[in-house]
Order: structure tokens, then sequence, then C-alpha cells
């Protein structure tokens, strides 16, 4: 009998030991409630409670990583696109992480998406695709002025994905890209075209103004012709060019 009750004896210690011992890990901080009321925040290695008494509510203070499911958006410019985000958040106040909110993560995710429905429907299409930067910095922002003070969840960052464009939409943006591309080369060959033609005015100008400058060019073309070696070329001296050139002119006169 006796045997027995020390066995049942040395059960209960160990029990209550089990119950009463609790290991807060490094990146965790325990919450204790007394009778449902707080009593205090338990640091990281062995912590001791009153078994049935006290009750111990380990919150990691790790970041957190949560992607947001895609969600079909209408943009400001009436233009209905898919948008999916990741969203990064920590537990900077254990005690109110627990006492003020039931469940600090699912309150953040919905908090999130709400606040991108929000942001999104506020921008155009444009801004979306060209400075999503912007748009991210604005949603943390918000999402952390709804977290930080009541719940002590700090965000650290939110950021867009992917979004994703109905095909109608991509094939007009397809388009648009290249008109926009056959513009620039119309331009383009447009300059090089005046550029090419001031090029020749200021020549012909340099060119009246020093006659040998003509023989160089002369003799510059023949040398190019001559590179070639599938023609016969016969030379004549410019000056003869000039008179017979001339000797035509008052012919024809």
């Amino acid at each position: 009998m006796e045997g027995w009750l020390i066995f049942l004896i040395v059960v209960f210690v160990l029990g209550g030991l089990a119950l009463a011992i609790k290991i807060v890990k490094q990146y965790q901080r325990g919450v204790v409630l007394r009778f449902g009321r707080l009593v205090e925040t338990r640091n990281p290695g062995i912590n001791v409670i009153i078994p049935i008494v006290d009750r111990m509510t380990k919150v990691s203070l790790r970041i957190a990583t949560t992607v947001l499911e895609p969600q079909e958006v209408i943009t400001k410019d009436n233009v209905t696109v898919k948008v999916d985000a990741v969203v990064y958040y920590m537990v900077i106040d254990p005690v109110k992480a627990v006492i003020n909110v039931e469940n600090y993560r699912e309150a953040t995710i919905q908090i999130a998406l709400t606040t991108m429905r929000s942001v999104l429907g506020q921008s155009d299409l444009d801004e979306l695709l060209a400075h999503r930067d912007q748009i991210n910095l604005r949603l943390r922002q918000i999402i952390d002025e709804q977290t930080e003070t009541p719940w002590g969840v700090k965000v650290t960052l939110v950021e867009v994905k992917d979004v994703l464009l109905p095909e109608g939409m991509q094939r007009a943006m397809a388009r648009q890209a290249e008109a926009e591309r056959e513009k620039r080369g119309k331009i383009i060959h447009a300059e090089g075209e005046r550029m090419a033609a001031e090029n020749l005015a200021q020549a012909a100008e340099i060119i009246q103004r020093q006659p040998a400058a003509i023989q160089l060019r002369y003799l510059q073309t023949l040398v190019e012709m001559a590179g070639e070696k599938n023609s016969t070329i016969i030379p004549l001296p410019i000056d003869i060019v000039t008179a017979l050139s001339e000797k035509i002119r008052r012919g024809e006169k």
C-alpha cells in the first residue's frame, strides 16, 4: 500500500513539474495570465509557473511572411486586374498581440487584403505598373498604422508580386508599344535625313569657296571606284571636264 502511495506521489510531483516548467525559446516571449489577469512577460529560458492557476502564451518575435491571395481590383481608370502581394510583419509587443486581438496573424492578413483593394482602387493602371515602389510604401504605411499601435504588430514590408491584366488589355498595350517604337524610329530617321542635308549644304558652301576642294573630292571618288576592280576607269582632268560642261551649256543656249 505504501509503495502505491509513493508511486502516486512521484507521478503527481512529476506531472506538476511538467505543467509548471515552461521553456521559452530565444525568439519567443511568454505572456503569463493568472486567473485570467495579466501578470508579466517571461524572457527566454526556463520559466516556472503555478500549474492550473497560471497560463502562459508563447509569442514569436521573428518576422513572419504571408502571401496574400490574388485579388481582383478595379483601378481608378476602370481596368480590372488581378493582383497578389506578400506581407512581412513581426510582433514587437507580445502583450498587445495576446490581449488586444484574438488572432493577430489572421487580423493582419485581413487588414492587408482590404488595404490593398482600397489603395489599388485609387491608383491608375500606369501608376500600378510603373510606380510600384510608391504603392508598396503606401500600403506598408497604412497597414502598419492599423496594426502597430493597437495590436503590437509591426509591418516591415509589403510587396506587390504580380499584376495580371486581361488578354484584351495585354494585346492593346502590345499594339501601343509597337506603335510607339515605330514612331520613335521614324523620328530618328527624319532627324538623320535633316542632319545629312545640313552637312551636304555646308559641304557645298565650302567647295564653292574653295575650288581646289572639288578636285580633291574628284580624286577620292576615283580611288573608291578603282577599289571595286570590276569596271574600267578613264580619268580626265577636272579642268577638261569643267570646260566641256561650259561648252555644252553655251551650245544649249
